[in-house]
Formats: C-alpha cells, structure tokens, sequence
C-alpha cells in the first residue's frame, strides 16, 4: 500500500482538534504495557509497566521488548510532529467509531480492542505468521498492517495483499548523539545477535571475527543481545571506533541502526538468506532478506561469512570516510515516521465527521 505524502497530513480537517494538536488513538498491549479499559486498567498497566522496569533493570537486561521500544518510538515521534497522542483510551475510541486508532504489539492486542469498531493501522507489532496474518487482514476493520522493512512487507504480501505497507520506525538524533569525537579506546565492538542455532553459528562465524581481530591486535568488546542494559551499549558505542553486527536478518534492527545515528560505522554480517523455520514456511522461493534493510555506502559495508577477510580489509581501509549518522538523518528521522504514519492514520478517516 502506497500513502500519499506530499501534504502536510496534520492539517486534514477530519482529524479531531485538540489544544495540543491533531488526536492520535494508539493502543499497546504486550509484556511491557497492558491495554485494559478504565482508570483502574490504567493504573494496573502503569504499576505493571513499572514493575517489569525496575525488575529487569535491576537484572542488567533490556528493559523493553522490541514491540515496545518501536511502540514507544512511534508515539513519540507523533508528539514531536505535533500531534495529541492518547494511548488504551477506550471511552474516547468508543465515543468516535469512526475515528481511526492505530493498535500495536501482540496479537493480545486484538483481543483487548476486539469490542472497539474503529477502522485501524496494525504495526508495529506482531499479527502472526502468514496464515494467521491472512486472518487479520481479512477483518475489515484492520485497513493497514505496516512492516519493517520492504523485504519483510513482500513475504507477507500474499497472504495479506494490498493492506501491507512498509513503515520503519524513526531513529531519534538527539538521544543517540553523534560519538564520532570521542575518545576511543577500543577498535571494534561485536553486536551479537545471532538467534538460530546460536552455539554452531558462533563458533562458525562469531570465533573468526574474534581471532582476526586478535590477529591484528585490535581492540575489542563484545555484546551478546539482550545480556546487557542499555547504559553499557552507548557506552561501548561512545569508545568504539566501529561495529561489527551479526544477526541473520532483521525487519529493521534498531540497534545497528542507533549505532549509526552515533556515527559508528557498520560491518554487517548479511547473507541474504532467511533462516527462521517457521518463516521459511510461508515465504516465496525468490525472497531476498537483509540484516540490514537500511543501509547504504556511507553506513559502512555487508559481508558474508565466506568473504569476512577481504571485506573487513575494505571496511578497516575505508573507515574514516563513513558517514552513517547522515544516513540515518536522511532516511530514518522522527519527523519522516510521523508524517508518513500520520499520512496512513489519515487516510482511514471518514470523508465527514458524524
């Protein structure tokens, strides 16, 4: 699905007025948050929202889950844009029918605004493999299921038709400031986030990195996904020359995408080939994947594990000249997401108000 963007999508009349701008209706439920209606839902999912916090905090380990650090990006773009965003407001959903909301998370989500007739957005979040997806997309009050990334929008295109659209959310500069200067005291960070067949594919691919590095007496760290809190990767970000990204394919990989915002050059680990299983039931024989959908020459360069060596020696030789923050400005700004989110959201309003 195509959104025309080339109006300012803020200004449609149809969209109800508040003193804080435009009225966004977004929904979340999931591990992080939980959509219940009322003030005590409200109060329940904040205490729970709290609880999951500090008990992971405390635990060294993401906090949020990835729905919700998209779910929450998404919102807060919104806000920057300019509009009122209200979050599981069900009594103002119930009181405009008509009103889109945009619903994301997990497919509990469904259940929790299954009461609610509102025409929505789907996304970000999970509505299943493509069969259950086909089942979304067939209810009518769904109009737009957003994707990551165009790779993963293709693969659920025919199980889901038109109502897919590609929307990557928005990487924020400011809380992921250029590190560029800074004082470096290690050559390379390892991401690794491999998730399939972790101990064979770590050994295979993970250990070489690692001994070449030694080879060449290059500093290293090396984060393991979701072993770490946040305030020890933009740490690391802020002392490393570089990143070296391993995971088999992403939809977006917000990651490797801040470490760009921070103007970190990238050497990703991208094959090309789907690996999930339970995707690879579902997907079309031609399907080209990417662990890094957003990515051009000035973000770094891609390697497969068979041509590690000459493309780390390209990459190495190449480094000074990378420029992956103006990458991530260019295409992935808080103010793109919401406009063309925005610009979706929009064209699901009735042509007049009741």
């Amino acid at each position: 699905m195509m959104i025309p963007s080339d109006r300012d999508p803020r200004q449609d009349v149809r969209l109800l007025a508040t003193s804080k701008g435009p009225l966004v209706l977004l929904f979340y439920d999931g591990f992080d948050r939980k959509a219940v209606p009322g003030y005590g839902g409200a109060v329940y999912s904040h205490a729970h929202r709290l609880a999951r916090y500090t008990y992971r905090t405390a635990r060294r380990v993401q906090p949020w889950t990835g729905f919700y650090t998209q779910f929450r990006s998404l919102a807060k773009c919104l806000g920057q844009y300019g509009c009122a965003v209200k979050v599981n407001d069900f009594a103002l959903a119930m009181k405009h029918p008509a009103y889109p909301i945009g619903i994301s998370g997990f497919p509990t989500v469904l259940d929790k605004t299954v009461e609610l007739r509102n025409p929505r957005i789907f996304g970000p979040g999970d509505f299943g493999y493509p069969d259950s997806a086909n089942a979304v997309a067939n209810d009518a009050r769904n109009r737009i299921l957003t994707l990551s990334c165009d790779w993963i929008t293709e693969y659920y295109r025919p199980y889901s038709g038109e109502k897919v659209m590609s929307w990557p959310v928005g990487i924020d500069v400011t809380a992921w400031p250029d590190l560029s200067a800074c004082p470096k005291t290690h050559d390379v960070l390892v991401y690794d986030k491999i998730r399939w067949n972790v101990r064979a594919e770590q050994s295979r691919v993970l250990e070489p990195i690692l001994r070449r590095l030694r080879h060449q007496n290059l500093s290293y760290h090396v984060l393991r996904y979701g072993e770490h809190p946040l305030t020890e990767y933009r740490q690391k970000l802020k002392t490393s020359r570089s990143m070296i990204f391993l995971c088999e394919h992403e939809t977006q990989g917000l990651a490797c995408q801040e470490a760009m915002a921070s103007n970190v050059p990238v050497l990703a680990w991208d094959e090309g080939v789907l690996v999930d299983p339970l995707q690879r039931r579902f997907a079309q024989p031609n399907l080209v994947v990417s662990s890094v959908p957003y990515f051009d020459d000035r973000c770094g360069e891609r390697f497969k594990s068979v041509d590690f060596e000459c493309q780390f020696d390209l990459f190495w030789q190449r480094l000074p000249g990378y420029r992956p923050r103006e990458y991530v400005k260019e295409r992935l700004s808080m103010i793109s997401a919401a406009k063309s989110y925005l610009a979706a959201y929009v064209s699901l309003l009735p042509h007049a108000h009741q």
